[in-house]
């Protein structure tokens, strides 16, 4: 593997030379001084705290935020680490805006966040460019105002289409967005799926037998891995870490003030009910384990109402989708009401977890909020329940 990877340094990596094949851009960039910051931590302080976050890809506890973490270890044996991984299911860049402070920011300074929602934006979320831009730099704007001398990886990870996409010489929206996002900031970014195609076309990997597919195979988390770990690698080390001061947003709307609100601080009106997750409150569906430490509130049929009043430019919900999943119709200061489904495509059989954006590019003020369930328009959905984790603001 260590071959593969110089044979695939001394080509596409940091000179931006371009593999023969496909799309001709480079399978890293090392933004504007790689990682130094996080580099100097070490060599300074002996210590350091590196972070994961993400989707299923980064959840997985046998995947990358393990072999990156062992390479620090065996490559800096002197250095007490601190690691923690933040990947929760299909979770996006949105829902990573939201509780990025709650599961990273919260756990003291971070030196170094390795972060990845590219495919989960694409597949689950299928957010358009806005909103890829807006959860990514909602991310890196909340990091760097409590890690000013930190470090990010902005990892895009690959599925069947984000694939074909780069063979085809074409770039998906998440993993535009995403780069955009990262060229604004300076930071290191890592195209796993412009690696995995240029050694697809090389002959030397392949999409299921090598790579194992959207989660990988342990080949393929050694792959990506292998190629974060030589960002680190290739880092020249500052004296002492930098602050980093940021720039103006790429986008004024970014989801860089998010915070998350309770559903108990809504007032709320018919059948909800409070509850911890599990079968004996979602009896329809699969319930991931992962959730069931959480509570939610739900509502079973169509006309419950909630209300509150808040601050800020957007409000979001982060939500439990099964297959009797209906909508919430929301108006805000007494406006039209506007109908946001929560039936999603991966509903039929699991309690599919996602966030839905409610209102969006308000004015920057105080609002007040309604919201009552509704039938979904979806044929396929077998009811109008609502479960709802939590409330963001923005």
């Amino acid at each position: 593997m260590r071959a593969l990877f110089s044979a695939i340094l001394s080509s596409a990596l940091f000179a931006g030379i371009t593999h023969a094949e496909p799309l001709d851009a480079p399978v890293t960039e090392m933004g504007k001084s790689g990682v130094s910051n996080f580099i100097a931590q070490m060599e300074k302080e002996g210590k350091a705290h590196v972070a994961f976050l993400g989707g299923s890809i980064t959840e997985n506890v046998k995947g990358h935020s393990k072999m990156v973490a062992d390479w620090l270890v065996k490559e800096w044996p002197g250095v007490e680490f601190t690691f923690t991984n933040a990947g929760l299911s299909s979770t996006c860049s949105l829902s990573g805006a939201g509780r990025v402070d709650r599961d990273v920011l919260s756990q003291g300074q971070v030196d170094l966040l390795v972060l990845e929602f590219a495919v989960n934006d694409d597949q689950d979320a299928g957010h358009d460019r806005k909103t890829a831009i807006r959860g990514l730099e909602g991310i890196v704007r909340q990091y760097y105002r409590e890690n000013p001398t930190g470090n990010i990886i902005s990892v895009q990870f690959v599925n069947p289409g984000i694939l074909k996409n780069v063979q085809d010489g074409k770039e998906t929206i998440s993993v535009a967005a995403h780069k955009e996002v990262a060229r604004h900031y300076g930071l290191p970014i890592v195209d796993v799926g412009q690696g995995l195609a240029n050694e697809i076309a090389a002959g030397n990997m392949t999409w299921d037998k090598n790579y194992g597919g959207t989660h990988p195979n342990q080949e393929g988390y050694q792959f990506a891995s292998d190629l974060i770990t030589s960002v680190i690698d290739k880092t020249i080390s500052g004296e002492t870490p930098q602050t980093v001061t940021l720039p103006d947003p790429l986008d004024e709307g970014s989801y860089a003030n998010m915070k998350i609100v309770d559903p108990e601080a809504f007032n709320w009106l018919g059948g909800w009910k409070h509850a911890q997750v599990g079968k004996e409150l979602l009896p329809m569906g699969q319930v991931r384990s992962n959730y069931e430490k959480y509570k939610a509130i739900r509502s079973e049929s169509a006309g419950d109402h909630l209300y509150h009043s808040f601050a800020g430019k957007m409000l979001g919900a982060f939500v439990l989708a099964g297959p009797d999943a209906g909508a919430l119709e929301v108006s805000i200061d007494n406006g039209e009401w506007k109908k946001v489904e929560l039936y999603h495509s991966y509903s039929s059989g699991l309690n599919y977890p996602r966030s839905v954006i409610l209102a969006d590019d308000l004015n920057n003020a105080f609002h007040q909020v309604a919201i009552r369930t509704a039938a979904s328009d979806n044929e396929k959905s077998k009811g109008a329940t609502a479960t709802i984790l939590y409330f963001v603001t923005n």
